[in-house]
């Protein structure tokens, strides 16, 4: 009696855990399906894991595919609607006339998106190897001399900054700086500068008088209950509210010491004078305030005025607190889609969405001279094979793709027509079309544009064309690896 008493217990408890998980795993799938604003590839691709994996799945999903409003969220939104509301107060913004139907129709939708509007009379200097110098270092030696001649504030936002001689220097010249006067602020990615966080290097900076601030930090609480993987991907320098930079490049060395067999990074700096720095300063505001103790009056800085012989600029802003989840994608896909004659774009990582994807062969179909240069060895296999998935689609289209193999190409860029140009933070990938922070620097400059173009040639001539043919003839065996990554596409 007793054994068929356990018995029938066990199969009882069984039968009632086999329904809680089928039940746990219908009720998140429906909610999967319910959820209106994600792309369809995307609740497709997480279908497809809930079902295969009827517990680790629905769990992932629970962690990594819902976009709860967190604290920092409404943080993010106040400030901006504090500074939209103190701007308000200094009058109307200028607003540009440009020539071109594209390009304003391109300020219009940006500005829709929660970007800004763009501004005239800005100075821009690019940095990067084969434009204005071959020295890798060069981006990191002006921005030294910049926080050396700081007068008032340095503000500074990174997604890695690493404990090596590039850090090492800013650091000194922040902790010069704090000796000045200069009130010095730095914030970096929690999880792309945790060695740093956890360095003496950082320590000593606290004890020179800069403050540091971790964007996004993840604690125990944080990892059980809340999103870890949205990152602040964003690269932002702000000093005295007169001089910016962004660009693709992080506060390291070119060898780039945690994946030194990638080595070098081959990244793009642009220096800015003009009204567009004050853009780049209400963004490090608004970063800075959703993890950090301040208030919009004190860290605001006033709008430079227009610069003699400067050029129109536009900040395109993204990020789960922005005005649209999908900005970067809907800008891109205007810019694919109004070019007439040429598009170059480079990228280290290309996992693009199935829109993004469509729109880069339409293009390319209509006549339009399209080139796409990535590395050839990238640091996440995963994302290297998804990204060849689509190789075939776009060779068939016509879509000339070349991989550089001189290091890592960590440079986010695109040229439009050679009249337009964009140096972004954020990859051709969903993580940074939708979950990071980023942010891009949009130029209406032919004498910019082709500087930069300049330097995408550089790129291309020092990299491999993949052939058409050659190319369809791969072995199987990676065909099947390369398109299973890509079902995962929707994902990474």
């Amino acid at each position: 009696m007793p054994v068929d008493w356990f018995f029938n217990l066990t199969i009882t408890g069984s039968l009632l855990l086999l329904i809680a998980e089928v039940a746990f795993q219908v009720v998140v799938l429906g909610a999967i399906v319910a959820r209106g604003r994600t792309a369809p590839a995307v609740r497709l691709a997480w279908l497809l894991v809930v079902f295969l994996l009827p517990v680790a799945g629905p769990l992932l999903y629970l962690r990594l595919g819902r976009v709860p409003m967190e604290g920092r969220v409404k943080r993010r939104r106040a400030t901006r609607e504090r500074i939209a509301t103190l701007l308000t107060s200094r009058g109307p913004r200028p607003q540009i006339e440009f020539a071109s139907t594209a390009l304003g129709k391109m300020d219009r939708l940006i500005q829709a998106l929660g970007g800004y509007s763009s501004t005239d009379g800005n100075r821009l200097r690019l940095f990067g190897e084969s434009v204005v110098t071959t020295d890798p270092t060069a981006a990191m030696v002006a921005l030294v001399a910049d926080l050396d001649a700081a007068r008032s504030s340095c503000h500074l936002l990174f997604y890695i900054y690493l404990d090596d001689e590039s850090g090492r220097a800013v650091a000194e010249a922040l902790i010069r700086a704090v000796e000045r006067g200069v009130a010095c602020r730095l914030l970096v990615d929690a999880v792309g500068s945790r060695p740093f966080l956890a360095s003496p290097l950082r320590r000593r900076l606290e004890q020179g008088g800069v403050e540091v601030a971790e964007a996004l930090p993840v604690t125990a609480l944080r990892a059980l209950f809340g999103r870890f993987d949205f990152r602040n991907h964003r690269k932002i320098v702000v000093i005295d509210g007169t001089v910016g930079w962004t660009g693709s490049q992080n506060v390291a060395n070119a060898s780039f010491a945690p994946k030194a067999r990638y080595a070098p990074w081959v990244d793009v700096m642009v220096r800015i004078e003009g009204p567009a720095v004050f853009d780049l300063q209400r963004l490090f505001v608004e970063d800075w305030l959703a993890d950090a103790r301040g208030s919009v009056e004190a860290l605001l800085t006033p709008v430079p005025g227009p610069l003699d012989g400067g050029v129109p600029v536009q900040m395109l802003a993204s990020g789960p607190a922005t005005g649209s989840a999908r900005a970067m994608t809907e800008a891109s896909l205007l810019g694919f889609l109004e070019v007439d004659e040429e598009l170059i774009l480079t990228t280290p990582y290309f996992v693009p969405d199935e829109a993004t994807a469509t729109a880069l062969a339409t293009t390319a179909r209509s006549g339009v001279h399209v080139v796409l240069v990535v590395p050839q060895r990238n640091d996440s296999r995963l994302v290297a094979a998804a990204s060849r998935s689509y190789y075939e689609a776009l060779l068939d289209a016509g879509v000339e793709i070349y991989e550089y193999p001189h290091g890592l190409l960590h440079a986010k860029t695109a040229t439009f027509d050679g009249v337009a140009s964009a140096v972004a933070t954020a990859n051709l990938d969903r993580r940074s079309f939708e979950l990071n922070y980023e942010i891009s620097l949009v130029v209406t400059c032919p004498d910019f544009t082709g500087s930069l173009r300049e330097l995408q040639h550089g790129y291309v001539a020092a990299s491999r064309r993949i052939d058409p043919q050659e190319w369809c003839a791969r072995p199987t065996h990676r065909r099947l690896l390369e398109n299973a990554a890509g079902l995962l596409a929707p994902l990474l």
